[in-house]
C-alpha cells in the first residue's frame, strides 16, 4: 500500500468518540464546582455574618409567642413593656398591683357586712372592753331605756319577761356573773337570745337576754362572764314589733318580775 493512501484514511467513529472524552469531563467537572459555590458560599456567609440587635428583637419575640407576661429582673427598665398581649413588670410593680387586689377586697368585705348590718338591722360594733356601770354584784343590762306599762311582768298572758325599750345597737352588758348556757342567733321567738347562770346572794339566778341583732353576740356557750360585761348589742329579732331587750330573770327556776328584781338588787 501506498503511503497517500494511508494519510487519507478517515478516523473511525470510535477514535473521534475517545477524543472528546477528556473535553466533556472537564465541563462536567466545572458544571459541579459552579453549583457548590452557588450554594455554599451565601450559607457560609448567613453563618458568619453577625446578627442585627433587630433580628434579635425578633427571634425573642417569637421564642416568647405563648407568653403573656415578660417579668424584668433588672431595674434598668423602670417602665413596662406593652405589645399586644405581651407586658412587662419590674417586681415593684407587682407588689403594687398585689397590695391594690388586696385593698379591693378588704372594701368588698366591708361593703357585704355593712350590706347585712343594714338587712337585720344591726349596727357598727361597739367597744368591746366597755362595761355597763356600777360595781355592784348586779348590773342594770342596759344604760338607758323606756317602757310601756303593758310590757311589765305578767302584763299579758305569757309574758315572763320586762321589755326595755331603746334604739336598734345599743349594748347589752350582763346582769350578773355567771357561765353562759345559751348563746344563738336560733332562738325561735326570741330570736337572737343569751342566757346566763349565775349565783347572786346564794340562790340561783338565770336570766335571759332577747331580740339581740344579728351577728352581735360576743359570747359563747360555756363562757365564763362578769356582771356588766358586754354581751351584744339590742335588736328586733323573734317576734318583736320594735327594737328592744326582752330581759326575763329565774330565781331558783321561778321566773320573778325582772324589774323589781334589778331594782333591788343593780348597783
Amino acid at each position: 500500500m501506498s503511503r497517500r493512501s494511508a494519510a487519507t484514511v478517515p478516523a473511525s467513529p470510535l477514535a473521534r468518540r475517545e477524543k472528546a472524552k477528556p473535553a466533556r469531563s472537564f465541563a462536567i467537572v466545572a458544571m459541579v464546582v459552579g453549583l457548590i459555590a452557588t450554594v455554599a458560599l451565601p450559607a457560609y456567609a448567613a453563618t458568619t455574618r453577625p446578627v442585627t440587635e433587630a433580628e434579635a428583637v425578633t427571634l425573642h419575640q417569637a421564642a416568647a409567642d405563648n407568653a403573656q407576661s415578660l417579668v424584668v429582673a433588672s431595674e434598668a427598665t423602670p417602665e413596662a413593656l406593652e405589645r399586644y398581649s405581651y407586658s412587662a413588670t419590674t417586681p415593684e410593680e407587682i407588689e403594687k398591683k398585689k397590695a391594690e387586689e388586696a385593698a379591693a377586697a378588704r372594701a368588698a368585705a366591708s361593703a357585704a357586712a355593712a350590706a347585712t348590718a343594714r338587712r337585720t338591722g344591726s349596727v357598727a360594733s361597739v367597744d368591746l372592753s366597755m362595761t355597763a356601770a356600777g360595781s355592784g354584784e348586779v348590773r342594770w343590762p342596759v344604760a338607758d331605756f323606756s317602757y310601756q306599762s303593758y310590757n311589765l311582768f305578767g302584763g299579758y298572758a305569757g309574758h315572763k319577761g320586762f321589755d326595755m325599750m331603746t334604739g336598734t345597737g345599743t349594748p347589752i352588758f350582763a346582769a350578773a356573773s355567771g357561765v353562759v348556757r345559751t348563746s344563738t342567733d336560733g332562738g325561735g321567738s326570741y330570736g337572737a337570745v343569751v342566757m346566763i347562770d349565775s349565783v347572786v346572794g346564794g340562790q340561783k339566778v338565770s336570766t335571759t337576754y332577747a331580740h339581740m341583732s344579728y351577728g352581735t353576740r360576743v359570747v359563747s356557750a360555756g363562757q365564763t362572764v362578769q356582771a356588766g360585761q358586754l354581751i351584744g348589742q339590742v335588736g328586733q329579732t323573734g317576734y318583736a314589733t320594735a327594737p328592744h331587750l326582752h330581759f326575763e330573770v329565774q330565781v331558783n327556776g321561778s321566773y320573778i318580775d325582772p324589774l323589781a328584781w334589778l331594782q333591788s338588787n343593780a348597783g
